[in-house]
């Protein structure tokens, strides 16, 4: 393997891996606001109780979270030195706006929040909670935003004397549709992660009749919540796709196997893509004009093959059309599993399958939202900034064996704190809330 491919593949394993901790903290962030709200508008202590149970499980998330993204950053000096090199005047601002504002507010008031519980007021504490959600929400954004330029830049210059590409309108590329799009939908995808996740937990305890009466409040409130954001899922979703369809041709058809531009294009729910023959080798039960509809709003508008790409400028296909795939049919059946939820929430004994299915549900959110940021990078593929700099052009000039070495070290460190976040989420999770009295108060 290449120093490309090599670069590619450390940068694809950390930022995986770092994506292990993101959604669950800003969605479970969120949740527990809400349930602190709850305690200071209430009185009711239970609230409280909880309140402190997934904060502990939130605080376990975030802190494990935090290591693995402050050494993400550091590849873009090392294995990708090029492309900040090109690109750096408008990427590095993003970043130091999220690094300096929004972490810098997202763990100040995390601290307050933890040690502030008998020196604040209710309220002040509360705030507290509210302003790390808050935090943490705006640091994504930023995260987004930069991305969001590699996707479709906006609001830049190309100084040739100098051979880079700079700042030309910093409002042009806080405002990048394609950005914010993008952003919505990992926002909605993390908060019913976050709300799958306590319904899980829940439904585990549930299932053991173990602290019955706190673990249903929880999921009487975690339930709503989820179906609306695995619906808003599938709306932003609709969005991102419309603006893929027209910015980046080429990874929509990569995304379904659609090989001859044609109009009304159907839509194939069984399709089994050959890139090696440039065809499908099955095709099956299409919906006639339906591809185009979802794409541009019309039945008849036409959608460029990949045909009529270039062969170096094509996405792999394969793995852009099966990450799709699989992040879609993931959406549809949590869409069937937060409904479940939902009508079953009110129940004194909900059905255990319903509850066993919920528990092992866990992991699959996380899926989801990983394949949906495959097909958003793989797709993109061979650009590092769409239109711009290929990816074999942004690497750093480096041996292929100090790539391998430091790729090896980093699965190393962040499968041991991988396996630390499940063990330790997993072992405060099952031990429930501290106050066993609290639940019969």
């Amino acid at each position: 393997m290449d120093v490309v491919l090599l670069s590619r593949l450390q940068f694809a394993a950390t930022v995986f891996f770092h994506f292990i901790f993101v959604p669950l903290t800003l969605g479970l962030s969120i949740l527990v606001a809400f349930m602190e709200s709850r305690y200071v508008a209430t009185g009711d202590e239970i609230w409280k109780h909880h309140t402190k149970f997934w904060g502990k499980l939130f605080l376990i998330n975030f802190t494990l979270g935090v290591v693995t993204g402050i050494t993400l950053e550091f590849q873009f000096g090392t294995n990708w030195s090029r492309y900040s090199e090109y690109v750096g005047d408008i990427f590095g601002s993003l970043l130091a706006i999220e690094a300096t504002v929004a972490f810098f507010l997202e763990s100040t008031f995390l601290a307050v929040w933890v040690f502030g519980w008998q020196k604040l007021s209710r309220k002040a504490h509360c705030l507290c909670i509210w302003l790390v959600t808050i935090g943490g929400n705006i640091s994504a954004l930023w995260i987004i935003l930069a991305n969001g330029f590699m996707q479709r830049p906006v609001g830049y210059l190309i100084n040739s004397q100098a051979g880079r590409c700079e700042l030309a309108s910093f409002t042009d590329v806080v405002s990048n549709g394609f950005a914010w799009n993008m952003y919505a939908h990992t926002l909605v995808g993390s908060w019913a992660l976050g709300g799958f996740f306590v319904l899980g937990v829940s439904a585990w305890h549930l299932l053991r009749k173990h602290q019955s009466d706190f673990f249903r409040r929880s999921f009487r409130m975690a339930a709503p919540w989820t179906l609306i954001m695995v619906l808003l899922c599938a709306f932003t979703g609709d969005l991102n796709g419309k603006d893929v369809a027209e910015t980046q041709p080429a990874k929509l058809a990569a995304m379904e196997a659609h090989w001859q531009t044609a109009k009304n294009v159907p839509f194939n729910l069984l399709v089994l893509p050959s890139e090696a023959k440039e065809e499908n080798s099955v095709e099956a039960i299409g919906l006639p004009g339906l591809m185009s509809f979802i794409a541009y709003g019309s039945w008849d508008a036409e959608i460029k093959g990949l045909k009529d790409f270039p062969k170096e400028d094509r996405p792999p296909v394969l793995a852009t059309f099966w990450t799709f795939r699989l992040m879609v049919a993931l959406g549809c059946f949590f869409v069937l599993l937060a409904l479940l939820a939902f009508v079953q929430r009110k129940r004194e004994t909900m059905s255990s399958r319903l509850l066993s299915c919920l528990v092992w549900n866990i992991p699959l959110p996380y899926l989801a939202l990983a394949f949906g940021w495959a097909v958003a990078e793989i797709g993109r593929q061979p650009w590092i900034v769409y239109g711009l700099m290929r990816t074999q052009d942004g690497v750093s000039p480096l041996a292929a064996t100090q790539v391998s070495v430091s790729f090896i070290a980093f699965i190393i460190l962040y499968t041991l704190l991988g396996v630390l976040d499940i063990y330790l989420l997993r072992k405060y999770a099952i031990m429930g809330s501290d106050s066993e009295e609290a639940y019969h108060a």
